[in-house]
């Protein structure tokens, strides 16, 4: 067996079929080749302008890059794992176009410097495509929000009717939810703002290069400022996962509403024939399979982000092949995440809500019974945990009559205490509680609108 060609005189022979299968990894990193591209480019034209490289072997390694560019647009980059990865499938391309110039390229650069490079390039721009979809939901969450606002529905704690909100008020925190997302996603893209190339293997070069010039061309703030650190660094793409994983576990708190929304028990929502799936042999049924898969997805991409956590929590600087299992994780977690925005985004924004299924469920449970505290407080001054005990032997008093608090009698309510009076009966329906919800940041329909509105220009 022939020795390998990148390897030079080192090797006598190439590796075994399993070895070489083992180590290649073009069939994962091979998704990174615009950023090995863009890094090669960068390289080249600050090597040109140090005059490390001739302006001849500058040109035809530019040209070069930009034919193999238009082959990979075209053909889409290799699949041979005798090529290894991306970056040696890059110059080996490259020295089929234009002989051994291109050689001259991997002057003062590694290809752990490299791969940092491109895998920070491209988690910085998986950071802003995911904050975009998170926005496109968001704005559906918006529109339904603003055509709910005045929509009653239960709230919940412990998953017993607490007290009446919107419909409206209930999507938009997920509005708050996702924008926290989008703040990590681009925390996370800034603190990946230092560029590595050019810190070599891990030492540095003795070559006169000018880091500041390949930051500044790949839209980076700076290079970063310790060798050893750049190629062994790969908080960027835990910051990711991280990030991810805190985005899918929203998107799973939200599925799992409208999976129990969307059960016969609740009604509250009805699931479009897009968003379903049916039973091979019952034909009754509506699957809400996309919200579930959502769902599921959730756990595989926190699965991910503990995965590569704990190959990089134990290597030595610098660079160790363990970390070549960096970028499986991070693009199958990015993938399941953009898919998982995506499903949620045509699932809600499809969906058709059941407002009286939602009233009829928010005016069970005596879900207006701090109302009648509070109105206890307010009129009759008695203090509130007094009028918690007095709430609640009106709660007893309508379970044992079989009706809700708005239906008890007022000479009921009066043997319980006898300072209520007719006026209570303003604020124990569903409509007036929630109306009642003014406060910054309540349920009540003019907040919600309020918020709606915020929201809108916001995202606009």
């Amino acid at each position: 067996m022939s020795s390998n060609q990148m390897w030079g005189g080192r090797f006598a022979a190439g590796p075994s079929e399993i070895m070489q299968t083992i180590n290649a990894s073009l069939g994962v990193d091979r998704r990174m080749w615009r950023e090995d591209l863009a890094g090669s480019r960068a390289h080249a034209t600050m090597l040109r302008d140090q005059g490390i490289l001739s302006a001849d072997d500058a040109a035809a390694i530019l040209d070069g890059l930009d034919a193999v560019a238009d082959e990979f647009e075209r053909d889409g980059p290799p699949t041979d794992i005798a090529l290894e990865d991306i970056h040696m499938a890059v110059e080996a391309r490259l020295a089929e176009l234009i002989g051994p110039v291109a050689g001259r390229l991997h002057t003062a650069r590694s290809r752990n410097d490299q791969v940092a490079t491109d895998f920070k390039l491209w988690t910085r721009g998986a950071c802003r495509q995911v904050a975009s979809a998170i926005v496109s939901l968001q704005q559906v969450l918006v529109a339904r929000a603003e055509e709910h606002a005045a929509t009653i529905m239960p709230g919940f704690t412990h998953l017993q009717v607490a007290q009446p909100v919107t419909l409206g008020h209930h999507l938009l925190a997920y509005v708050e939810m996702l924008q926290r997302d989008v703040s990590r996603l681009f925390d996370a893209d800034e603190r990946a703002g230092e560029c590595p190339l050019g810190a070599a293997a891990l030492a540095g070069t003795g070559f006169h290069t000018d880091r500041e010039a390949t930051a500044q061309a790949l839209g980076f703030s700076e290079p970063t400022a310790n060798s050893l650190d750049s190629v062994s660094d790969r908080d960027f793409a835990l910051d990711y996962l991280a990030a991810a994983s805190q985005c899918a576990l929203h998107l799973s708190r939200l599925a799992e509403e409208l999976i129990l929304w969307a059960s016969p028990p609740f009604g509250f929502v009805k699931l479009s024939d897009q968003w379903s799936t049916g039973s091979s042999i019952m034909p009754q049924k509506r699957n809400p399979d996309a919200a579930e898969l959502v769902r599921g997805h959730s756990g595989r991409i926190l699965g991910l982000f503990t995965g590569l956590m704990i190959t990089m929590k134990g290597l030595p600087l610098a660079y160790s092949k363990d970390m070549q299992d960096d970028k499986a994780p991070t693009f199958e977690a990015h993938d399941l995440l953009m898919l998982s925005l995506a499903a949620l985004a045509g699932t809600v924004e499809s969906a058709t809500f059941v407002p009286e299924k939602m009233r009829a469920a928010a005016a069970s449970g005596f879900s207006t019974a701090t109302d009648l505290a509070d109105w206890l407080v307010r009129e009759a001054d008695v203090p509130f945990r007094e009028a918690h005990h007095i709430t609640g032997r009106a709660v007893k008093a309508a379970e044992e009559a079989g009706c809700d608090l708005p239906d008890l009698p007022l000479e009921r309510l009066q043997t319980i205490d006898g300072r209520i009076d007719d006026r209570v009966y303003d604020v124990l329906s569903v409509e007036a509680s929630v109306g009642s919800r003014t406060s910054y940041g309540g349920t009540a329909p003019v907040r919600v609108r309020e918020q709606v509105a915020r929201w809108k220009e916001r995202l606009a």
